[in-house]
Order: structure tokens, then C-alpha cells, then sequence
């Protein structure tokens, strides 16, 4: 890759990892449910009207939007604001990459080969490494929404190796439109519409500046320009940069908001980011149907199907952060 570019990708990394710091500060502004709503607007519009009609069938927006929108963002945010720190979110998040290759054994029929399964292993020991140090510090309820969010997220990354979208910010603007009225009418009914008014009542500049990040920043910037690069540069080359992820996230909760990071959970670190590397970089064998090639397990949404000449599809992808 050149400089430039490299220096993109390690950006793209940066905003993911942060975007766990910024989710944790617009949480003591909004209700969980509520902010992701209003993440997914303001990531919707105005941009729908300038990236043109959909390139894929609506169902496969409407289904990944339902599996990454609704469920995957809602259990996240409310697992964090149940008690889940932000730095140890960003890396439990990435064991996504195993469901994905779960589903995708199930669903695609790809055959996952030794490496891979010993990467899924690996990575499944650092998240029980890290329940443990968890389930002595915090809440573990915060800390199983999160594991199911990184279930929801390994379903909307099957969806979308499956839709192939040709353009990976037109897939990803349609699909923030589909969240936006059920996660609001989960706040009202979950949340209550008094707790949502005075969130909204009391907006500042700190809570527009949550969400400008979180919905353009992250969102729009962050998935465009991995599209990008995955539209320029082997899947090979571009994935492992998504490892910088958990990174650059438990790094800025230690420095922003002073997050303690103990031996348990660098272990935890070690084995889960070792675990996704050898899930998502392991050579994929080829699925029952010519139709959908093999991809890495860690794909993100959207960007899964970015690199062209492969009908849409990678055969090696990343994991991929929270936004």
C-alpha cells in the first residue's frame, strides 16, 4: 500500500477505536436506545439523497439494517450503558469475526479450514479470559449484551456478503435509514418518552458532537474510506489494519476516561486479537454455491463486498469496530 493510503488505514482504525470513547460520553447525554437512533438519522440524512437508489434488492437492507441497525447497536449501547467499559467493549466487540465464520459454515456452506478453527478457539479463550476479569469488576449483563451485539453483527456480515453491494457507502446509507423509527419507538416504549424529551431538551454541544462523530464521523468517513481501500488494495492488505481496532480503543478509554486495564484483560487482549487475526486472514475454502465466494469472517458491514472483479465478495476481510 502507499504511505497515504497505509496512513488511511491506520485513520479508519483510529476513528473506530475512539468511537468507544465517544459512544461512552453520549451516554451520560442520551438513553442508549435513543442515541443510536439518532446516530443512524443524522448518518441517513442528508447523505440518502446525494448516493443515489439502492444497488442491492431492499431486502437485504432492510435485513441488514434490522441485524446491524436494531440489533447489534441496540445491545451494544445499552450493554455499555449498563456498565460495559468502553476500552474492553471494543475488544470483546471483535469476537464477531467467529460468528460470522459460525454462520457463514452454516449458511454459505464454507468449510472453515484447521488455522481457522484454531484462530475461532483462540479468540473464544480470550473472551472467557476476559468474563472472568469481568464477571470480578463489572456487570456481567453489560458484558453478555455486548457478546450478543457481536452475534448480531456476525448475521448482518453473512447478509451482506450475501447482498454483494457494488458501492459500500450507497449499502451503508440505506441501511442507516432502516433503524431510525423502530429504535425510536424502542426508546419511547423502553425508555420512556420523558426520559428522551429532557435528553433532548438539555442538548448541547458536547451531545451534538456525540452524534456528528458517531453518524459522520465513524459511519459515513469511516466505512467510505475503507470501501475505498478495499476498492484499491487486496482484502489481505487491508484487513489486518481492523486489528488496530480494540487498539486504539482501549488505549484512548485508558488516556480520556481513565480506564484501568488489568493483567486479565491484556491476556484477554492477546488472545482475542491473535484469535480474529488467524479467523479472518486464514485462506477460506470455496462454498457450496458459485454465487457467494468465500470471504473473511471479520468483514464490516457494508465493506464486505467493496473490492471489485469478485462479484462483490472478499475472500479475506477484518473485524471491524463499532462503527
Amino acid at each position: 500500500m502507499r504511505p497515504v493510503h497505509t496512513a488511511l488505514a491506520v485513520l479508519v482504525a483510529a476513528v473506530w477505536g475512539f468511537n468507544f470513547v465517544v459512544i461512552e460520553i453520549g451516554l451520560d447525554h442520551f438513553p442508549p436506545l435513543l442515541l443510536s437512533a439518532l446516530r443512524f438519522l443524522v448518518a441517513a440524512l442528508p447523505a440518502v439523497f446525494f448516493v443515489g437508489r439502492p444497488k442491492v434488492a431492499w431486502k437485504w437492507v432492510l435485513g441488514v439494517g434490522l441485524a446491524l441497525g436494531i440489533a447489534k447497536f441496540g445491545l451494544l449501547f445499552t450493554g455499555m450503558d449498563a456498565g460495559m467499559p468502553a476500552g474492553l467493549s471494543s475488544l470483546v466487540l471483535q469476537v464477531q469475526a467467529v460468528f460470522t465464520a459460525v454462520f457463514a459454515a452454516v449458511v454459505l456452506g464454507e468449510r472453515p479450514g484447521r488455522v481457522r478453527v484454531l484462530g475461532m478457539a483462540v479468540a473464544l479463550a480470550g473472551i472467557g479470559v476476559a468474563a472472568v476479569d469481568e464477571g470480578a469488576s463489572g456487570p456481567v449483563l453489560g458484558f453478555t449484551l455486548v457478546v450478543g451485539a457481536a452475534v448480531c453483527w456476525g448475521v448482518s456480515n453473512v447478509l451482506t456478503r450475501r447482498a454483494a453491494p457494488p458501492d459500500a457507502l450507497n449499502f451503508m446509507v440505506w441501511v442507516c435509514t432502516v433503524p431510525v423509527l423502530p429504535l425510536l419507538g424502542l426508546s419511547l416504549l423502553l425508555e420512556g418518552p420523558d426520559r428522551d424529551l429532557a435528553a433532548l431538551r438539555a442538548l448541547d454541544w458536547s451531545g451534538v458532537g456525540v452524534i456528528a462523530y458517531v453518524a459522520w464521523i465513524s459511519t459515513v468517513f469511516g466505512f467510505g474510506a475503507w470501501g475505498y481501500l478495499l476498492r484499491r488494495y487486496p482484502a489481505t492488505s487491508v484487513a489486518p489494519f481492523s486489528l488496530l481496532v480494540p487498539v486504539f480503543g482501549m488505549s484512548s478509554a485508558a488516556l480520556v476516561l481513565g480506564e484501568g486495564v488489568s493483567g486479565l484483560r491484556w491476556a484477554a487482549a492477546v488472545l482475542l486479537v491473535g484469535g480474529v487475526a488467524l479467523t479472518s486472514l486464514a485462506p477460506v475454502r470455496p462454498v457450496r454455491s458459485a454465487g457467494v465466494r468465500g470471504v473473511s469472517a471479520g468483514s464490516p458491514p457494508a465493506a464486505a463486498a467493496a473490492s471489485p472483479g469478485r462479484s462483490g465478495s472478499l475472500r479475506t476481510s477484518d473485524a471491524p469496530s463499532r462503527r
